[in-house]
């Protein structure tokens, strides 16, 4: 009975492609050999082998911990182990300068294609064939392990969906859904292609400088050894480890609509490149992310933009003839490696992004269509936060997959209000009233940075729209 598993292939790649909401499978992944890839087996695979880990104070801040606030050391899996066990012999180690009580230490977005690329074996551990992509393993997936207090700042990922196994200990998810995007006040700063963060630490909120967040609907997951979270496209999301030692799998499912959040990607790293590299280097603004190796030059950035333009009007033509042919809903897969989070890390440069040469699909399931899906046990909705109260659920699904349930704590701030229409005022004089009879602006603004005019010029709202004319253009 081992091998038997609620949902067919089939069916839970209906699933994946259709959810328009965060949920977790339960009962999908219990004999697959990844499940023993906790630490001290992981580190008796990499034999010695050392990886980077990103640490960070376990103090909660106003302020999001950017990956450009962090520091970094190499160490093996055994410091690690050691260090986050509070053992005497790693004074003398590569954490020896990070008090195991005040830092977390973080191995985020390691491939395992090339982590064990000697251990080729190993990838049949990982079978999102299960889920219905077959040929998708390890190969084409990430490994994630951290210390207790271990996170990703909250942020969307321009592409794909993302399928979540746990493997050892418990991660707390935060999820906002894409609407509330206004709310999360996103930023490209730091920069990283296809991620979008935001400038809010939802773990702790500043209300005063965000006030709009009081109007974000948290989803809050506790996720546990076995089960699999599926992060539906554009869904916000920040994630810490709340055991001492966890480990976790993803991999990243390419979507048709990627070709045009490509586009959109082309267009914001030409704007922040060119804008920001403007920008004299001594005022030590770390605006690229460490993922990002340099800051490309306007001719690459152009031709990767001209690249991702031409992909999308190629999946536009594939598209169109492609209805002729079947009526069948729903984004088709694809079983090439994603090239989403942190692209010239697995060195997928502009040219492979184009060698996307399925055809383009239907769109996905309207919302009756989210009515049919198959949720009890096997299948558990990862919910909002009660409206009734400001307290933030930890929202724990059990290892049986039996219901949720409810872990209060004391949190500021994530009262879900109805929300508020953004009105931009036309008054003129108002502006007017705050300059001084020079024209100056009066003492009791702040001026105006680089780094604000870019949060306003690559908002995602209007990297959209300029993505549409531009690709109007290329239609005409």
């Amino acid at each position: 009975g081992e091998d038997v598993k609620p949902f067919t292939p089939e069916k839970t790649k209906e699933i994946v492609m259709s959810l328009q909401q965060p949920a977790v499978f339960c009962n999908m992944a219990g004999n697959w050999p990844a499940l023993h890839w906790n630490v001290k087996y992981l580190s008796a695979l990499l034999e010695g082998k050392t990886i980077q880990f990103r640490l960070g104070l376990k103090s909660v801040d106003l302020v999001p911990q950017f990956e450009t606030s962090c520091s970094y050391v190499e160490a093996t899996l055994e410091e690690f182990l050691a260090w986050s066990c509070g053992q005497p012999s790693c004074l003398a180690g590569p954490f020896s300068f990070y008090d195991h009580s005040k830092y977390w230490a973080y191995a985020d977005y390691k491939y395992i294609a090339r982590i064990f690329e000697d251990k080729p074996e190993i990838f049949q551990d990982v079978r999102w064939s299960d889920f219905g992509f077959p040929g998708r393993s390890g190969k084409e997936s990430t490994l994630w392990i951290g210390s207790e207090g271990a996170n990703t700042p909250c942020h969307l990922d321009s592409y794909g969906c993302n399928l979540v196994l746990q493997v050892q200990g418990r991660k707390r998810w935060h999820l906002f859904p894409p609407g509330d995007t206004s709310f999360l006040y996103p930023t490209r700063i730091p920069y990283e292609e296809s991620s979008i963060f935001s400038k809010v630490n939802v773990a702790n909120p500043d209300l005063k400088r965000f006030p709009e967040f009081r109007n974000s609907t948290a989803h809050v997951v506790t996720l546990s050894p076995g089960q699999v979270l599926l992060v539906p496209r554009h869904w916000w999301h920040y994630v810490e480890s709340i055991d001492p030692v966890t480990v976790s799998v993803n991999s990243w499912i390419e979507l048709d609509a990627d070709h045009e959040a490509r586009v959109e990607e082309a267009i914001t790293r030409m704007l922040v490149c060119a804008i920001k590299s403007a920008e004299n280097p001594s005022d030590g603004d770390l605006w690229l992310n460490p993922t990002e190796a340099e800051a490309t030059s306007h001719e690459i950035n152009l031709q990767y933009l001209n690249k991702a333009v031409s992909a999308y009007l190629k999946c536009q033509e594939t598209s169109v003839s492609g209805q002729a042919r079947s009526s069948s809903i729903g984004a088709k897969q694809r079983t090439n490696t994603s090239c989403k989070r942190k692209r010239r890390e697995v060195g997928c440069e502009p040219e492979s992004c184009t060698l996307l040469t399925q055809e383009c699909d239907f769109p996905t399931p309207k919302a009756e269509e989210l009515q049919k899906m198959p949720f009890g046990p096997h299948l558990i909705q990862v919910l909002p936060q009660s409206h009734k109260t400001s307290v933030i659920g930890a929202v724990a699904v059990q290892s049986d997959g039996g219901d949720l349930h409810e872990n209060e704590r004391e949190h500021s701030g994530k009262l879900h209000c109805k929300r508020k229409s953004l009105l931009m005022s036309n008054d003129c004089e108002t502006a007017a009233h705050q300059m001084d009879s020079d024209c100056s602006p009066c003492t009791s603004q702040t001026a105006l940075s680089t780094n604000d005019l870019l949060d306003c010029l690559v908002n995602p709202r209007v990297i959209s729209l300029v993505a549409q004319l531009l690709l109007e253009r290329m239609r005409v």
